[in-house]
């Protein structure tokens, strides 16, 4: 095992092509260009952690992959990474793993609604989250965010109560860093939307994944917000953004009340899934153990890609507008004062610009005119990216 860091040079970039990459190499098969270059999907184009290769290496060279699970190491290595960076004592009880965020968002929308139910989200948002709602019957409703003059996107209390009232929300889906908007809900945000769910008996559902990306103030776990929401929330992390592992395919659940807890675990094995992979498994313990120094450094980076991109926009393009957020290495682009109608927009950005990125109205019908840029790559390419965009506006 080596002693020291490698991989820090995150200007350096690394050819994806050709590693069965959803980013690169599924272009033709999605119906976009063969040659695009794309910003799209939430990973990063960095190598992860020296210390997660050289572990997973290690791993590998034992030869057998039998069936694997998590001991008390693991739960050390979490726990360990969410007192250190988010101020957050958790217990080895509460902790269930599942092989991805959207799987758990599932397994809670079975275990915690009926068919027919309505579940309440936070448009523009995350499209997986409309997905596993209606996918599962159960009927999707949105208070949407309220795009501010301050440039920042805010939540409307009154109307989050009256559609919770009016279509009996069973269920909030909350994603905190909010997705696409960058937004990081201040204590005082939480504390609003929690009140209301303990006094409607909504349950929450806090989607956390995005929660080691945060530039300004600082993140809250929901469950840690007040004593009383303990009981009724579900906290989803994952070092899969953090530390770049989405294809190892492992989440760490969190549901400190054992009432939902076991409906939540009951959901899981009727799924027929209890063990997760070996490599996950090492990959996630070491990150959380070894990774500070990479992380640190991975994230004053992105911070500089952020600044780059905002100088950029603002000295080139005078019609596109970047909405400010504190967290995630997404961003959301306001394309609405071009005057291009979107679908114009979303044509222009695949075959002239030939751009992969997120459409906005995938995220909700407030997203139209928007669209969604990755960040976590290297600063050339960030550059291209915006250079492409200029061009065809």
């Amino acid at each position: 095992m080596s002693m020291a860091e490698r991989n820090l040079n995150f200007d350096e970039i690394v050819e994806r092509r050709g590693t069965d990459c959803l980013k690169y190499d599924f272009a033709k098969r999605r119906g976009k260009p063969e040659d695009v270059l794309p910003l799209w999907v939430a990973d990063m184009d960095f190598k992860t952690s020296s210390y997660v290769v050289d572990a997973l290496i290690e791993r590998a060279e034992h030869g057998i992959f039998g069936y694997s699970d998590i001991q008390e190491e693991y739960f050390n290595a979490v726990a360990g990474w969410m007192e250190r960076h988010h101020h957050w004592k958790i217990r080895e009880e509460w902790l269930i793993k599942t092989p991805g965020v959207v799987f758990a968002l599932a397994m809670a929308v079975k275990a915690f609604t009926e068919p027919g139910d309505s579940v309440l989200i936070q448009q523009p948002v995350y499209y997986p989250f409309s997905e596993v709602i209606r996918d599962n019957d159960r009927v999707i409703v949105s208070s949407d965010l309220i795009l501010g003059e301050d440039n920042r996107y805010h939540i409307d209390l009154e109307d989050f109560e009256k559609q919770i009232v009016d279509h009996d929300v069973k269920l909030f889906l909350l994603c905190n860093p909010h997705n696409p908007s960058g937004r990081v809900f201040t204590k005082e945000e939480l504390t609003g939307m929690g009140d209301l769910c303990v006094k409607y008996g909504v349950k929450v559902v806090s989607d956390e994944i995005h929660n080691d990306f945060v530039f300004q103030g600082e993140h809250t776990v929901f469950a840690f917000v007040k004593k009383e929401y303990e009981d009724i929330c579900v906290v989803c992390t994952s070092p899969s953004k953090t530390f770049n592992l989405a294809s190892m395919l492992i989440s760490n659940i969190f549901i400190p009340g054992d009432k939902m807890r076991k409906k939540f675990q009951h959901e899981v094995d009727a799924a027929g899934i209890s063990q997760l992979s070996a490599l996950g498994i090492v990959a996630a313990k070491t990150a959380y153990e070894k990774g500070d120094e990479w992380y640190h450094a991975m994230l004053s980076y992105v911070r500089e890609n952020i600044a780059y991109v905002k100088a950029y926009i603002a000295d080139h393009m005078p019609g596109v507008n970047v909405i400010d957020g504190e967290g995630t290495y997404l961003l959301w682009l306001d394309f609405r004062k071009t005057g291009i109608d979107p679908d114009e927009l979303d044509r222009r950005i695949i075959y002239d610009a030939k751009l992969w990125l997120d459409s906005g109205k995938i995220f909700g019908k407030t997203g139209a005119g928007f669209q969604r840029i990755n960040v976590a790559a290297p600063r050339k390419t960030v550059e291209e990216c915006l250079e492409r965009i200029r061009r065809i506006l």
